[in-house]
């Protein structure tokens, strides 16, 4: 394990947890071994720390160094993301990954599949209800809670760099959103352009682009 995360768990804990969580929601008799999980774990700690060091917040960095609590619903949400994608990443056997996805589904409510790639640099806000599809990602990505990114007739969208995706918002179909967006809560984007700079509000019958004049402060760029 990197030395620069603080974890409640160490590299070994955090795959043993892993695999009883797994045995206990999908007993199909396919155990699952913590040594099975293990092959993931360096390079999704490694990722976890280079996410989290760029997080202005105590809770994920403390100043000096990364800080991971697997009883932190947020953070445990995007390591279970992380270990399923780093697991996939490293050719791991597809039932493995989707057990992942299945659990940080059923703990946490979110639906992010295995094989899509979030950007190296993003953050879960209590992400119930939130769906995380195969759209092309960006660094410094907020996803609140019941948000949706996705298709439409089979395209995805394309997202840019320091946007957030406030309660309850989408982005769908052939979409490019600019750098330093924001869609309000409740609004929905579909199959349409984004200049950067812009907050979207509405839907596409009723909508309004004001200019963004400020970022998040959470960053640490």
């Amino acid at each position: 394990m990197s030395a620069r995360v603080d974890s409640s768990l160490g590299a070994d804990g955090l795959a043993a947890l892993a695999a009883r969580q797994l045995d206990a929601f999908f007993p199909d008799g396919q155990a699952v071994h913590p040594a099975d999980v293990a092959v993931a774990v360096p390079g999704a700690l490694a990722r976890l720390e280079h996410c989290f060091s760029h997080i202005g917040n105590k809770y994920f960095f403390n100043g000096s160094q990364a800080v991971f609590d697997h009883l932190h619903g947020d953070q445990y949400a995007m390591w279970l993301y992380l270990l399923a994608n780093e697991l996939h990443r490293r050719a791991g056997p597809a039932p493995l990954c989707k057990k992942l996805f299945l659990l940080n589904k059923a703990l946490h409510g979110c639906d992010i599949f295995y094989e899509v790639s979030l950007p190296s640099v993003f953050l879960l806000v209590h992400p119930l209800g939130t769906v995380l599809g195969r759209g092309q990602y960006a660094d410094f990505l907020i996803a609140y809670q019941r948000v949706g990114v996705g298709s439409n007739h089979d395209v995805y969208p394309t997202l840019g760099r320091h946007l957030t995706l406030h309660p309850g918002s989408a982005v769908l179909g052939r979409s490019t959103v600019g750098d330093h967006c924001s869609i309000a809560t409740e609004s929905l984007l579909l199959d349409s352009d984004l200049p950067a700079n812009s907050v979207y509000i509405g839907n596409p019958r009723d909508a309004l682009i004001k200019p963004r004049k400020h970022n998040p402060s959470i960053w640490r760029t």
